[in-house]
């Protein structure tokens, strides 16, 4: 861990964030007051039930926000990227962490203290406004999903996730749709929520299906109109 070296003005995410209201001298403030880390793949932001001491940027990367039930066994709750932060669920509650985050790439983040953002925000409520938007967005994200899954097979769920992970995290490729996030299979299965073989099946019939193509890790989504057909999703 060090002090960032660079100033939040020029973060590549910060139009994305809950600071891209402020002022150039509130974001060289800011930029005195956070620390820039660069977490490895792997890598652990905090983790479900230790104590919560301030909140992370990401200026750089995919972070994955999980739950581990009785068993020890993932579920993951939402993919963070660029632009997003996250630990602010357990910032006003004074709860501690309801969940885990691990970085699923090398990722740069920073971190800001409890103590400097709260009184961040008495100065700027603006900056509540959008951590208030943000909590939201989480949280109508996390009810969409939930509705739209608990009709829904296998099948259906993996296209869903596929046809989610293409607005997010989809670049164009030859005319094609690239899901630029690399995940394991168990990340996707604890994603659909179902078993990792049975993930593997459905992987497996839908680039037989022409439905799909792998690149190593990546994601190819060739006939995206059937995907979405599958999902059950409107266009």
């Amino acid at each position: 861990m060090s002090h960032s070296p660079i100033e939040c003005s020029h973060c590549p995410s910060k139009d994305l964030g809950i600071f891209c209201g402020l002022h150039d001298p509130e974001l060289q403030e800011l930029a005195d007051h956070k620390i820039e880390n660069t977490y490895k793949k792997g890598q652990t932001l905090f983790m479900e039930g230790n104590p919560t001491y301030g909140i992370f940027c990401i200026s750089k990367g995919n972070i994955k926000i999980f739950k581990n039930d009785e068993n020890g066994q993932e579920s993951i709750v939402r993919i963070a990227t660029s632009g997003d932060v996250v630990g602010h669920r357990s910032l006003f509650s004074e709860e501690h962490y309801s969940a885990t985050a691990t970085a699923l790439e090398d990722s740069e983040i920073c971190f800001i203290d409890k103590k400097y953002i709260l009184e961040l925000i008495e100065k700027n409520p603006n900056i509540a406004l959008n951590l208030i938007q943000k909590l939201s967005k989480d949280l109508g994200q996390s009810e969409n999903k939930i509705a739209s899954f608990s009709s829904k097979n296998v099948r259906e769920k993996f296209a869903e996730f596929l046809i989610v992970m293409g607005k997010t995290h989809g670049v164009t490729q030859n005319g094609k749709k690239k899901i630029s996030l690399k995940l394991t299979r168990e990340e996707m299965a604890s994603i659909v929520g179902t078993a990792t073989e049975t993930l593997i099946r459905i992987l497996s019939d839908f680039k037989k299906e022409g439905l799909i193509e792998l690149d190593g890790k990546y994601i190819i989504l060739e006939n995206e109109k059937e995907i979405l057909k599958e999902a059950r999703l409107k266009n």
